[in-house]
């Protein structure tokens, strides 16, 4: 089954001659994964820089971690199109198709995706997209996997903490450790550690609530650039430790961590 016999099922009335099928991929500035799931997609996907959108209807498909499975994020009418002097981008005006909102964040298509191209006409493509699952419920987030494959961005930490996930909860808060912030503009590293009651879950609720947690570097930074700034930030776990570990020998290895990176000299370690 292909991507317009299952949407069909729904909304029978969209045809692939009048749609265009957006490819969201991350391209190293907001990933459409995170948007998605903090619920801001359609209004991120209305700026465009082009006028990618000149059809009747858009389906928007995200790519899940760089392969060819891409979660169907929702069916839209476009309805208007201006040019934004102050963005210097094109702005739609977009209906979301609630016909279509038992699919979202719930159909994963597979798809190899061929070339570079993120706006295809439908027609061309479509019988290439195939239906791989329907999820039982609406993706939220992944399930904690490990913590040897721990990065997230900041989008994704907030709705980790903000919702409270079990699976993250229960596994961050059960260790103590040394973790990683990468700020994904500038290079720069900082290394921290996580002791005591919550582990790691109570010092990276601390960044996702203020986006410094307390650091006079990162606060210094996003003085400069703005609490928005923080979004850049990729949280890792280089180690872990058990919460009853020495408050000195976690502080042992994350001084260990700072010379690896040299993160006193040319981060953001004070």
């Amino acid at each position: 089954m292909n991507i317009f016999e299952i949407v069909k099922i729904k909304y029978p009335i969209i045809s692939p001659e009048e749609t265009k099928i957006h490819l969201a991929v991350w391209s190293g500035e907001d990933n459409p994964i995170d948007v998605f799931l903090n619920g801001k997609f359609e209004e991120w996907q209305s700026y465009q820089t082009k006028r990618n959108f000149q059809r009747k209807y858009i389906l928007a498909l995200i790519q899940l971690n760089q392969t060819d499975r891409w979660l169907f994020a929702g069916g839209y009418i476009s309805k208007n199109c201006i040019f934004s002097n102050k963005d210097l981008c094109y702005r739609y005006d977009t209906k979301y198709i609630k016909e279509l909102e038992y699919f979202s964040g719930k159909l994963v298509i597979k798809y190899k995706r061929t070339g570079r191209q993120s706006y295809l006409n439908a027609e061309n493509w479509y019988k290439n997209m195939l239906v791989g699952e329907i999820k039982p419920e609406k993706m939220v987030i992944d399930d904690f996997l490990g913590y040897c494959k721990t990065s997230l961005s900041k989008a994704k930490l907030d709705i980790i903490i903000s919702q409270d996930i079990d699976s993250w909860r229960a596994a961050l808060s059960s260790v103590s450790g040394v973790y990683l912030i990468t700020d994904r503009i500038s290079g720069k590293l900082y290394v921290g550690s996580a002791t005591g009651i919550g582990g790691i879950w109570q010092r990276w609720r601390e960044y996702s609530l203020n986006g410094h947690g307390g650091n006079k570097e990162l606060k210094a930074i996003l003085k400069e650039k703005g609490d928005s700034y923080s979004k850049n930030f990729q949280f890792t776990i280089l180690e872990i430790a058990d919460t009853h570990t020495s408050i000195k020998d976690i502080l042992n290895r994350e001084s260990y961590w700072k010379k690896v990176f040299c993160s006193n000299e040319f981060g953001y370690n004070n």
